[in-house]
């Protein structure tokens, strides 16, 4: 956190730039909530490639402690805020500016002072609980009826915080004490994760896609969460695997890992630039049994022709991403179609259902908090589908050494939340086809 603006930025009238570029892409990417914030932050920087790291990083975290905190900040600095005042207010309020900082930046005095009274006369505790807690309606009243009050202040505090920097151990490469102590001899100590037995986290931000460790392969970036879920698929060796929504293939690599790039595994995805971005991690990673497949659809042609012969598929679904919030704060603004959303979700975990062989296994993720992707989607899925069957998460994560009762196993789901584990929001539960149905199928065939 930035708490020394003259060390930070320069003089004031540099602090000005700063400010006037940081409102500028606090606007593109409120006003075109469709395009993820990161992706305008990309294309920013890159049309204005003269600003310099220190800059660049001021910028991204004033914009990013705006889109976390935007009610709160509204709400201090007046009736429909403009962006700069926005910037404005999170720098007295989140960054530690006082009046003369934000007068000597450009901010009027009046306006100044009359920031500053507003948020030294606050009592936080008294704020409408939309506000105190940041979140769009639509969330938080879904977010109160599952959690209530109390854990939904708590959850929400976590989510409007920055999230760790995470990182898996490649196996392939490296164990995770080696990893950790190759980063700590480039100058960047990392502890273990609490959970994970692959993960080790670091607290604050550091360029380490430049260490010799992560461009030999050693590691990857992957939140402690997602590890855990991707464990409930128990890849095996020489086994035929799928990963459905592969995406960037961040879970790919750990699931090539656990296999020990032996047998096949599939990298599935509607994106075929997702998976070109795939191609040079699998190569960096030491793999060489992923096969990436652009699919126009969950019910592409490559897909049917796996159709009852894959031993394990793991299936990422699409979500809104609320258990992303500490990274992708701009989630929370966007326009979000539920109905939409869920309805694509069935018709993934179906389609990727058809592939999976008897006593075969799939496994549904989501990074999503709401019971509406998650078990909504899972108790129907299962009332169309008697030939499959949940498996108790505790009992697979034991066997992937995971300290007994340290995850929040409800029922046979893993649920993880920023507030109780420090990870990711996930839930991630593991079904199981009947191996019952080889027999049936031969004797219906018969």
């Amino acid at each position: 956190m930035i708490k020394k603006p003259h060390n930070n930025t320069g003089t004031a009238r540099a602090r000005h730039v700063h400010i006037q570029k940081a409102a500028e892409l606090l606007d593109l990417i409120l006003n075109n909530s469709t395009r993820p914030a990161d992706k305008h932050m990309e294309s920013y920087f890159r049309e204005h490639r003269n600003m310099g790291v220190r800059d660049r990083g001021f910028v991204a975290e004033t914009v990013y402690g705006c889109l976390r905190r935007r009610r709160f900040l509204e709400y201090i600095a007046g009736e429909n805020p403009s962006p700069h005042m926005l910037v404005y207010a999170d720098l007295l309020a989140s960054q530690g500016w006082s009046a003369r900082a934000l007068t000597d930046a450009g901010l009027a005095q009046e306006s100044a002072n009359a920031l500053v009274t507003r948020l030294r006369t606050l009592d936080k505790n008294t704020l409408p609980l939309n506000i105190r807690t940041n979140l769009p309606d639509w969330l938080l009243e879904r977010l109160l009826a599952q959690l209530g009050e109390t854990e939904t202040v708590a959850l929400a505090d976590a989510l409007n915080q920055p999230a760790t920097l995470d990182l898996r151990a490649n196996t392939l490469k490296a164990d995770r004490d080696t990893v950790a102590r190759h980063l700590a001899d480039e100058g960047f100590p990392v502890e273990p994760t609490p959970y994970s037995p692959l993960g080790l986290r670091r607290r604050e931000r550091a360029p380490l896609f430049n260490t010799a460790s992560f461009k030999a392969g050693e590691c990857e970036v992957q939140d402690e969460g997602s590890q855990l879920a991707c464990l409930l698929l128990e890849a095996r060796r020489r086994e035929m695997v799928v990963d459905f929504c592969a995406g960037a293939g961040g879970k790919t690599l750990q699931i090539g890992a656990l296999m020990a790039n032996t047998g096949t595994l599939y990298a599935f995805d509607v994106s075929q630039k997702r998976l070109d971005s795939l191609k040079p991690r699998v190569k960096r990673a030491g793999l060489d049994i992923v096969r990436t497949v652009t699919i126009a659809h969950e019910r592409d042609a490559r897909v049917q022709r796996l159709h009852g012969k894959i031993d394990r598929v793991l299936v990422d679904a699409p979500c809104t991403g609320t258990g992303t919030l500490r990274r992708n704060p701009d989630i929370k603004w966007r326009p979000i179609d539920l109905p939409d959303i869920n309805a694509l979700q069935q018709r993934i975990l179906t389609a990727a259902a058809q592939m999976v062989k008897p006593g075969g296994r799939l496994v549904y993720i989501t990074c999503s908090l709401l019971k509406e992707e998650n078990e909504g989607i899972v108790n129907y899925f299962l009332s169309q589908h008697p030939e499959f069957h949940s498996l108790p998460a505790a009992q697979i994560l034991a066997r992937q050494h995971i300290p007994d009762g340290l995850v929040n196993v409800d029922e046979h789901a893993l649920r993880l939340y920023p507030h109780r584990q420090g990870t990711d929001g996930f839930y991630a539960i593991a079904l199981e086809r009947d191996a019952a149905t080889k027999e049936n199928s031969k004797k219906s065939g018969s």
